[in-house]
């Protein structure tokens, strides 16, 4: 069994990443996406985004970290990748499923779920470029619109060379609606032989387990379940029960120390709010502190009102 934590833009970034691995449980992580155009990013680019390439790829000397590129264009994206494996990246994480309406706009992300052949193209160059010792995987979702489309998605990906694949059971369309269609998952595994990692839809153990069942699928890879169970990695393995309130407050606390101090302050006091909606779907404390802060607009408030349930407990 293999758990990895989920590429979220504009939520897990170096410092989320941090925290969650902490907990302990994963295999590796995968950063949000670095876009590609048609030019050679500069190394800061790639450090912006996983600062852990100056730690050899490793968050804190131990969990692993992969790069993860979204875009249209074969060479660049090629170029880009074998740059990321350069600067110390643990493989290359190649983005379709991104259902953003600004990434599709720009004919990047889930887009590419329309036209197979794209995708074929990008991860083809992209695996011809890359050393064969590093493993190059992709994620995706069923389809754009038709569930079915997702077998043709995933001959192009293994055709390419791909070494595994993430599918997210959902289509673009579906966006993050429930339920994920985790038995298309099962029915892909019957056809094709490339390593598969399930997504979507788990936030709990039991989820996991009805996952595995449904999809034939014993690896998995969370997101926004793991920013409501913040150990949810070692509580899909069986390993914990979700932690308790209190732990749950020291993390907020380590968050708000890094946070403030780092050259994003600026989104510290959106970021603890969007992270306190997502801890509420579990811990109710969370739903009251949220509404505690809601309004607040001066950081050392929201700090002290963080620092006040360490107290009540």
């Amino acid at each position: 069994m293999r758990v990895v934590l989920a590429p979220m833009e504009g939520v897990a970034d170096a410092s989320m990443r941090q925290l969650l691995s902490s907990c302990g449980g994963y295999d590796w992580c995968v950063t949000e996406f670095i876009r590609v155009t048609d030019v050679a990013l500069p190394d800061k680019v790639f450090y912006k985004y996983c600062p852990e390439l100056q730690e050899q790829g490793l968050i804190a000397g131990h969990t692993p970290v992969r790069v993860q590129l979204l875009g249209q264009h074969p060479s660049p994206m090629a170029e880009n990748a074998v740059r990321a494996i350069e600067l110390g990246s643990h493989g290359l994480d190649l983005n379709f499923g991104c259902p953003s309406n600004t990434v599709t706009g720009s004919c990047g992300g889930a887009s590419m779920l329309k036209a197979p052949q794209s995708i074929y193209d990008v991860v083809s160059e992209v695996r011809k470029a890359v050393p064969k010792q590093h493993i190059v995987s992709a994620k995706i979702r069923l389809g754009w619109e038709n569930k079915d489309d997702c077998f043709d998605i995933v001959q192009a990906v293994q055709e390419a060379g791909a070494n595994e694949l993430t599918i997210h059971a959902r289509t673009k369309l579906d966006g993050y609606k429930a339920p994920a269609h985790w038995h298309y998952i099962k029915q892909v595994k019957q056809q094709f032989s490339i390593p598969i990692i399930a997504n979507g839809e788990v936030w709990n153990r039991e989820n996991y387990l009805q996952c595995k069942e449904a999809s034939d699928c014993e690896d998995v890879m969370i997101g926004r379940g793991a920013l409501t169970i913040p150990n949810l990695a070692k509580v899909v393995r069986g390993d914990e029960e979700p932690l308790p309130w209190s732990a749950v407050i020291e993390l907020l606390i380590r968050y708000s120390q890094h946070e403030i101090t780092s050259e994003k302050a600026k989104y510290y006091q959106s970021r603890v709010k969007q992270w306190l909606r997502y801890l509420s779907g579990y811990y109710t404390e969370a739903d009251d502190l949220f509404r505690n802060i809601r309004v607040l607009k001066d950081t050392n408030s929201i700090v002290k009102q963080i620092r006040l349930q360490q107290c009540k407990d």
